[in-house]
């Protein structure tokens, strides 16, 4: 049985809409949250409204009030109620985790003293209120736990694995440092991608890394047949001692990007970029070799250091050459890292400084158990038959 959403919209809300504007959108989403949640319901008994079937597992039993702030304000859903117990939808609370830890982050900031008038000004028009210190405590702990849950939770078995860092303002003892937020995504059997993990530390040291890939292995990772990363010497320290063995594909965007710095004249730049990339689309390991040794030969004289560097560091790209080539696309770049950090950048800009390690790796941890619930019951990103079986 398939259970949907209503898209229609009543006449009365829609009359409601087009007199207060934007003003009516709390009601807009309370309408659009409470059918979510109804459809949830009807899923989880196997029936719909007033339907008799023999696959019925429980019995609809009414609605309970919940107002809930938001970021227009309080909105009161119906939360729909099951006879037998065991039932809470999870529209509902996956929306607000993200939007209750911004929250949090920025009442933390104003509760230290280290905001700013406009800091006090966002917060009340996040919460609809003002929120006292033992408020916070409390939501926080709460918050907390779920998201060190999620952050500890058993893994299995990754064919693929994507490392990458990036870098967001943190207040550390009366000042402001570069923390860096290390993450990792896993491609699993089937084929379906997950955010593994994010650690959050004052810098990419090797010691740092090596304590966030431990942890991924003591939670259960296993199964890795390739690793794709950037050449950061930390993390390479920190992958060759726990992941000895295991195949690495350095990025193929970050070293062109490297291939900039070794290039004499602006002028040549397009030429050099064209090489690198036609070793790079090479159909074969054989052929990408060649291409490269040709790219060597013909800049030793004109670019001696740019010619020794790519004899150097490009073979480090090529290692995707030994996979089925419908995966290559995938597999050559931390492009699938980049666009959650881009997301991810995008939600804490409105932060700015956090107060401390803590909020940001709340926020964050937030944002990214969105991400991967999103990815649970989207599309698989591969199809691994071919590698399985081999």
């Amino acid at each position: 049985m398939t259970h949907q959403i209503n898209c229609t919209l009543p006449r009365s809300l829609l009359e409601q809409l087009s007199k207060a504007g934007l003003e009516g959108l709390p009601e807009l989403i309370r309408y659009f949250v409470n059918e979510s949640m109804q459809a949830e319901r009807e899923q989880y008994i196997q029936a719909g409204r007033y339907e008799r079937t023999a696959e019925r597992v429980g019995h609809a039993n009414g609605y309970k009030p919940k107002t809930v702030k938001t970021r227009v304000g309080e909105i009161t859903f119906d939360i729909p109620q099951v006879r037998e117990g065991g039932f809470y939808p999870g529209a509902l609370e996956k929306g607000l985790r993200s939007e209750r830890a911004l929250t949090l982050t920025l009442a933390e900031m104003y509760i230290l003293g280290v905001s700013t008038r406009k800091v006090k000004q966002i917060l009340e028009t996040l919460c609809g209120t003002g929120v006292s210190a033992t408020q916070v405590s409390r939501a926080i702990a709460q918050l907390d736990g779920i998201l060190q849950a999620w952050r500890e939770r058993r893994l299995g078995e990754m064919v693929f694995l994507f490392l990458d860092a990036r870098y967001e303002k943190v207040r550390e003892n009366g000042q402001v440092r570069d923390a860096a937020i290390l993450m990792a995504i896993g491609v699993d059997q089937s084929g379906k991608r997950q955010i593994l993990g994010i650690f959050v530390s004052l810098s990419e040291h090797e010691a740092h890394w090596k304590a966030f890939l431990q942890d991924l292995k003591r939670r259960g990772l296993h199964g890795v047949q390739l690793i794709t990363s950037d050449d950061h010497h930390g993390l390479q320290a920190a992958r060759q001692e726990v992941f000895g063995g295991v195949p690495w594909q350095r990025c193929q965007f970050h070293i062109q990007q490297n291939a900039v710095a070794y290039v004499p004249r602006v002028s040549m730049r397009p030429e050099v970029a064209a090489d690198i990339r036609a070793v790079f689309n090479a159909p074969d390991r054989k052929t990408a070799e060649l291409l490269l040794s040709r790219a060597v030969q013909k800049y030793a004289h004109s670019a001696p250091r740019l010619s020794a560097w790519m004899e150097e560091n490009i073979p480090e790209s090529l290692t995707v050459l030994d996979f089925p080539i419908q995966y290559r696309r995938f597999l050559r770049t931390t492009n699938m890292l980049e666009r959650v950090n881009r997301e991810v950048r995008r939600r804490t800009r409105v932060v700015g400084i956090f107060p401390n390690e803590a909020s940001c790796l709340r926020l964050i941890s937030a944002l990214l158990m969105e991400y991967s619930e999103d990815w649970e019951v989207g599309r698989k990103l591969l199809r691994l038959s071919e590698i399985m079986e081999t």
